[in-house]
């Protein structure tokens, strides 16, 4: 084999790795919308979720403002209506992404599909937006857990999506985003130091702008806070009922509630719902 024949060789077998790695957006063909109520975006194609998580609204207990505020901004989009995207900061484990799955739970009789996109494919929003422009079902984009740096790929076209890019936003398309950062960014005290004063005037630095940018492109913010102690026990005993077991806390379980919240220093939904399991398997 010369020299020439060795090299087209390596070529056709670097190609090929090539077109494993690459996004399948040709051959991931049209989507089979009535598989599921929830998509995942994998490689380029759209994957139904067999047994997407199935809380209802009504298992979220304190967090009543914040589920009025998203719910009725779904019921707008799922009714044809104008509708904002949305933005849920706050405390972990407090009911950001539990809410966006009760919505689909509660609205997909009306039409309501759920895609989920992970950071690293927020670069795929285009081909995404298009595969669903003109279809009948309304969708929610959902973006869970989102913290970006600005040199990011995702961060780029997920603020071109939300205002700014030249190809029109889908009417039947929302995007609702999760995150622990009020401005899905970290923020230094070096970006403060760069604000200018101009006699009673403050202006922001460019860095400050730049970071505030992508979160007020959200047109809803839904803010979500730590729980007091009674709400995080009525939530321990709501779940205890939904595993079978009173819903009732004697002396002891009240404190080993308290006690498991402390070891894991968060009085949350999740931590609620984590001690329910443990108590309820050992009692």
């Amino acid at each position: 084999m010369d020299k020439l024949d060795r090299f087209l060789d390596r070529a056709e077998r670097l190609m090929e790795k090539l077109e494993r790695m690459l996004p399948r957006f040709a051959s991931g063909g049209t989507p089979d919308w009535d598989a599921a109520h929830a998509f995942r975006w994998e490689q380029g194609r759209l994957v139904p979720v067999a047994h997407p998580h199935r809380i209802g609204l009504a298992d979220l207990l304190g967090i009543d403002r914040q589920k009025q505020l998203v719910a009725q901004n779904t019921r707008q989009f799922v009714q044809g209506r104008p509708a904002n995207n949305v933005l849920l900061t706050g405390a972990r484990g407090s009911g950001k992404s539990s809410l966006v799955k009760a919505l689909l739970n509660e609205y997909s009789k009306d039409g309501l599909r759920l895609i989920e996109v992970g950071k690293p494919a927020l670069a795929d929003l285009p081909h995404i937006i298009a595969l669903v422009a003109g279809r009948p079902e309304r969708f929610i984009l959902y973006c869970d857990d989102l913290s970006f740096n600005a040199d990011e790929p995702g961060y780029q076209a997920l603020k071109a999506a939300l205002d700014g890019s030249l190809v029109a936003f889908s009417d039947n398309l929302l995007i609702y985003a999760t995150s622990n950062r009020r401005h899905l960014m970290p923020e230094s005290m070096q970006d403060n130091l760069a604000t200018k004063y101009v006699g009673d005037e403050i202006h922001p630095a460019e860095s400050v702008e730049e970071k505030i940018s992508l979160s007020e492109r959200f047109g809803l913010w839904v803010s979500f806070y730590p729980f007091t102690q009674d709400e995080y026990l009525a939530i321990v005993m709501h779940w205890l009922v939904h595993l079978g077991l009173p819903g009732v806390l004697d002396e002891a379980a009240r404190l080993e509630a308290l006690q498991w919240a402390i070891q894991r220093g968060s009085r949350s939904g999740r931590v609620a719902w984590q001690f329910a399991r443990d108590w309820a398997g050992r009692n």
